[in-house]
């Protein structure tokens, strides 16, 4: 069987007041975002970085995700939704992003700049994507993000050398210590790149974005551009989920051999088989045979490989749970 790998999505919102109206765009689109997700076959799940509430305190403006997404008009968890309560700064996400996902010393939920656990909310297999949204830049640097080794002074991450704070951060999310949690992760991001008057343009962002191949959009663009944002970034989510079409070649059944002329590739979709044809000159030949495969080696093949019309087709129809392929020993191999 065929099977998209899971979603996870984190959204990190800055609780600045000037940010009260990104605020309103996010709760007011997030729940189309999340059907637009839902709507092509994904498990997703939809977690929030941010300040929780109702009620504005100060210069501190609260998210509240309301249903369906949200258990509750109480911006309560649901099934596939989840909110840890941090008030996120607008110069600090990526470290509070670290420091609340290792909760380590001054990220706690009993921290100021803390908040409660969200680790476990992540799924090992899923593919992850981050999305900032901010009219400032992070003090972390991006590499800090990546790469940073842990358990140093929190207060100027661009002068490790300042003397010790109460705030420390684990090791970057793409270290060992996460057991590739987040390759693959992709950054996405609303900042101000092309701002004048948002705080900073956030070259950390536009960075992380452009090395992790995420999606973009301005701060100051008006809010009727932000479903396109939501849309671009649902997609890249639903595009990262794709299943694979780099196939194992499976071991011949006891007794019998391999013979790598001897085999065929079926894709069946709701019942309906489609027979995909093997290509002349592997990977080549898809251009005259999209819907067709090929082998990684034609001397001592160990993967079958789909053609990228034979790999659309394989991301099934959504609704359609019993997308498989059969990999048949024992005939002679059909071109096309």
């Amino acid at each position: 069987m065929l099977t998209r790998r899971p979603a996870d999505i984190i959204w990190v919102v800055d609780n600045s007041a000037s940010l009260s109206g990104e605020i309103e765009n996010v709760k007011a689109g997030i729940n189309a975002f999340a059907a637009y997700i839902g709507s092509s076959g994904v498990d997703y799940r939809v977690l929030m970085l941010s300040k929780r509430g109702t009620t504005v305190a100060g210069s501190i403006y609260p998210v509240c995700v309301p249903p369906p997404l949200a258990g509750d008009d109480a911006c309560g968890n649901g099934t596939r939704f989840f909110h840890s309560d941090i008030q996120i700064l607008s110069t600090q996400p990526l470290e509070q992003v670290l420091g609340t996902l290792g909760q380590t010393t001054g990220y706690t939920a009993m921290d100021a700049r803390g908040g409660e656990p969200w680790r476990d909310w992540l799924r090992p297999t899923a593919s992850k994507m981050f999305v900032v949204v901010t009219d400032d830049n992070a003090r972390l640097t991006a590499n800090n993000f990546e790469h940073f080794r842990g358990a140093g002074p929190a207060t100027e991450w661009h002068n490790p050398a300042t003397s010790a704070t109460s705030l420390y951060l684990p090791a970057g999310i793409l270290e060992p210590e996460w057991g590739g949690l987040f390759t693959g992760y992709k950054m996405s991001a609303i900042y101000g790149y092309e701002c004048a008057t948002a705080a900073d343009p956030g070259a950390t962002y536009t960075e992380l974005v452009t090395s992790t191949g995420g999606v973009r959009a301005d701060i100051c663009a008006p809010p009727s551009t932000w479903g396109t944002f939501f849309e671009s970034i649902a997609a890249e989510v639903v595009r990262a989920t794709r299943v694979s079409c780099e196939l194992d070649v499976p071991p011949a059944p006891e007794g019998l051999t391999f013979s790598p002329s001897q085999i065929n590739v079926e894709l069946v979709s709701g019942g309906t088989p489609t027979l995909l044809y093997k290509t002349v000159g592997g990977a080549a030949g898809c251009a005259s045979t999209p819907n067709g495969w090929y082998y990684d080696d034609d001397v001592m093949p160990t993967k079958v490989i789909l053609c990228p019309g034979a790999c659309d087709l394989a991301q099934g129809t959504p609704g359609v749970t019993d997308t498989s392929v059969q990999i048949q020993f024992g005939c002679q191999t059909l071109f096309l």
